[in-house]
């Protein structure tokens, strides 16, 4: 009796961005800007630290470095925080097309951006971390299969594998054989607990090929190799989801991070 010792606490540091190409005003600054003074109202639930609010640049990269800058100095903060040993990076990013929130399961080795980021980078089929393979594994390991103007370099896998990878990239669909990193969060969990709350909210494992999918795969990289947490979150323009709504879901979502993990 009485030897229970403090509880464990949740420590999650959020990250959203700037403007970029077609979008002037991005809900996420604003959400990430407001998210602490909003949770202070609100009431921070027992065992939830909120850590840092990051506003990055839409940039690959060209903002990797301070990207990492922050990811390293919050690790660091955390070392110093008595119990917080769960520590969970949220960034969030728009998707100006989309109707609901988007809890993203994985990011891809691959950067095409449609458009040039706000540093000027516009790559095209870039491995995003070209230690860790081509933009896909298909690349790494075929020879000589090919179909109309489509050529890949395959001859170990069977072709029915062959056939799914190339259908997949010919629909603009997430190839099966890709270089993926993927969030060890419950992500289905997560998003059910959120839809019987009333959010409009769905899962996805395509976060695209641009800034987003870019920072998401460090994350996840840096979250794997330091025995933290990282998950993306694409929310819909303020015109879409006004900005209450998108403000009391991103304090939700932390709040059923924090109860989870």
């Amino acid at each position: 009796m009485g030897s229970e010792g403090p509880a464990p606490v949740v420590t999650v540091h959020v990250t959203g961005f700037k403007k970029f190409h077609g979008v002037a005003e991005n809900p996420t600054e604003t959400i990430v800007n407001n998210l602490q003074s909003y949770m202070n109202k609100r009431g921070l639930p027992k065992g939830l630290i909120l850590g840092t609010c990051t506003v990055l640049e839409t940039a690959g990269q060209g903002a990797i470095v301070p990207l990492y800058q922050t990811l390293q100095s919050a690790l660091s903060k955390d070392a110093n925080v008595p119990n917080s040993n769960r520590v969970i990076w949220v960034h969030f990013g728009v998707n100006s097309g989309a109707t609901r929130f988007a809890i993203e399961q994985q990011a891809v080795n691959e950067a095409t951006f449609r458009c040039a980021d706000e540093m000027g980078w516009k790559p095209q089929r870039v491995p995003i971390v070209p230690a860790d393979g081509g933009i896909s594994r298909l690349r790494e390991v075929c020879d000589n299969f090919a179909y109309g103007s489509y050529r890949c370099p395959v001859v170990k896998l069977s072709l029915t594998q062959k056939l799914k990878s190339l259908r997949a990239r010919m629909l603009g669909k997430s190839d099966p054989l890709q270089e993926v990193g993927k969030t060890s969060l419950p992500v289905k969990e997560i998003t059910k607990s959120l839809a019987k709350m009333g959010y409009e909210v769905t899962t996805s494992d395509d976060a695209g090929r641009f800034v987003c999918n870019y920072v998401y795969y460090h994350s996840l990289r840096f979250a794997e190799q330091n025995g933290i947490k990282s998950v993306f979150v694409h929310v819909p323009l303020f015109l879409t989801i006004d900005e209450e709504t998108q403000m009391q879901f991103a304090a939700t979502l932390l709040e059923t991070l924090a109860s989870i993990y």
